[in-house]
């Protein structure tokens, strides 16, 4: 992992562990709040922090921006292969900013922090998505510098329809 990202003292960049289950359980509450309307209540989301998220067996990373010691962002990713070259795909999953901390470059600095570990574990590829729904998220990538990658399709089962699927004619599935 890069050395923690520290701007003007007061912005600390740096991978989230289960110690930092606490700490993430407000910032997630407003993404939940921001995206869904209704968030689930502290409590599930600290469980889902602690035994999913920032569980040991995840492969997911979380890099948090703490300012002033307040996490007020993070970004959610994972490396994907196989990918070119032998090399690594890192996916960003989620890129979230508190609303009271939006406009002071936390997103970027996020971004640029998730970009260092995706070359450290050689990875040639930063990839994700953005809602069609916001604009503002396709204005603030394209002005990062990032290619809009407008030949991919997009694909999803959710809940019943993923469940249909899965007993579709399976076959016998040994785990």
């Amino acid at each position: 992992m890069p050395n923690p990202l520290i701007c003007h003292n007061t912005l600390i960049i740096r991978q989230l562990d289960i110690d930092d289950a606490v700490h993430a359980v407000d910032i997630f509450s407003q993404m939940y709040a921001y995206y869904f309307s209704e968030p689930p209540t502290p409590e599930a989301i600290a469980r889902y922090l602690t035994e999913r998220v920032l569980a040991a067996h995840s492969s997911v990373g979380v890099a948090g921006a703490f300012v002033d010691q307040k996490l007020m962002g993070f970004a959610t990713y994972t490396i994907l292969y196989p990918a070119p070259n032998l090399s690594g795909q890192m996916f960003m999953k989620d890129l979230f900013v508190s609303a009271s901390a939006r406009g002071q470059r936390l997103g970027p600095k996020l971004m640029q922090y998730i970009a260092q570990v995706a070359l450290e574990h050689d990875c040639e590829r930063l990839d994700w998505t953005a809602e069609q729904s916001n604009p503002n998220a396709g204005k603030f990538y394209r002005a990062l510098g990032a290619d809009q990658i407008i030949e991919k399709e997009y694909y999803r089962f959710t809940g019943a329809a993923l469940a249909a699927f899965a007993k579709q004619n399976s076959p016998m599935i040994k785990g």
